[in-house]
């Protein structure tokens, strides 16, 4: 009897940790299920945001520079759905808003290509204002979703 009282406590024993440890397996892989949604994003809409700095007196160079070289090889990107410039007086900075279809397509631009056209850009800008360094900084870049 004392034999059958022991068994049965155990059994008990170990159903009850059976319980807590799918519970706790479960509860723990709540966030990962949610986590692999954000592979979602990749196919909506994302807009590509730099902030640069750029004074009052080679605005102008800029803006040709974002013309001549930017704008020709981004409408030329597959997923490319169009830009805004724009410039802060106050602060003398350049926001830059870039739109595509989605940041997979985005983001599958070799940054070797980028840094080319980077190159090119600083080059045009050297040139037009006759200076040694890219007068203009990056302040900051990021990148925004759509909200619905």
């Amino acid at each position: 009897m004392r034999f059958n009282l022991n068994l049965k406590k155990k059994i008990q024993g170990f159903c009850l940790s059976l319980i807590c440890l799918v519970v706790l397996t479960v509860q723990s892989d709540i966030p990962n299920l949610r986590a692999l949604t954000m592979d979602n994003f990749q196919s909506e809409m994302v807009t590509e945001e730099l902030r640069l700095k750029v004074p009052a007196d080679v605005k102008a160079a800029w803006l040709n520079a974002e013309k001549e070289i930017w704008e020709p090889w981004l409408s030329s990107q597959d997923g490319f759905l169009g830009r805004q410039l724009f410039w802060d007086k106050e602060k003398e900075e350049a926001l830059i808003l870039v739109n595509w279809k989605s940041k997979k397509l985005w983001k599958s631009i070799p940054m070797s290509e980028v840094n080319v056209v980077q190159q090119k850009f600083e080059d045009n800008v050297k040139a037009a204002l006759n200076v040694g360094d890219n007068p203009f900084e990056l302040i900051y870049e990021g990148e925004l979703d759509k909200q619905r």
